[in-house]
């Protein structure tokens, strides 16, 4: 069993109370939108980390980083992007991976809202983390923690922090 601690849109700050719930964590996963090269460096000197590009990120991110993310943790193949859009409606960028890569568990990050969205046209779970940066427009900062376990994903939980402004 792998634990997964999945985050989104930190725009160059990571709350403090990530290392509290995260710290039984294998792995940790961005969904894009970063912000800085310290955010990175931060997270991958504590865990193992796999990150992905957003729409705010510069040149030296994506020159580290790229677009978009597949994978296979244990036995669940997974499609990370920034930009996704939701089930039924996936955006321009992200239907053609999808169709191609045919994951089980499909990330994006981008909207700042909170959401996990089972497809059962794609055979598919789709989650948003929300965000846990102070910049946008959402109130709370949001974190996933997740097991995978073979090919199954398990005790998913949604972690609200208080919005530090």
């Amino acid at each position: 069993m792998t634990k997964i601690g999945l985050l989104s849109d930190t725009h160059s700050y990571l709350p403090p109370q990530v290392r509290e719930h995260f710290a039984e964590v294998d792995e940790i996963w961005h969904a894009g939108d970063i912000g800085s090269i310290e955010v990175a460096d931060t997270l991958e000197k504590w865990k193992p980390t796999r990150f992905i590009t957003g729409n705010i990120d510069g040149h030296e991110l994506r020159a580290r980083y790229p677009d978009f993310l597949f994978f296979q943790i244990e036995n669940v193949p997974v499609l990370m992007t920034h930009i996704g859009g939701y089930p039924p409606s996936y955006n321009k960028e992200s239907k053609p991976l999808i169709e191609k890569y045919r994951p089980h568990l499909f990330i994006s990050g981008h909207s700042h809202i909170l959401k996990v969205v089972p497809d059962n046209h794609y055979n598919l779970l789709h989650i948003n983390p929300g965000a846990c940066g102070k910049q946008g427009w959402h109130k709370v900062s949001t974190l996933v923690r997740f097991d995978v376990d073979n090919d199954r994903l398990k005790n998913l939980e949604i972690i609200e922090l208080k919005k530090e402004r």
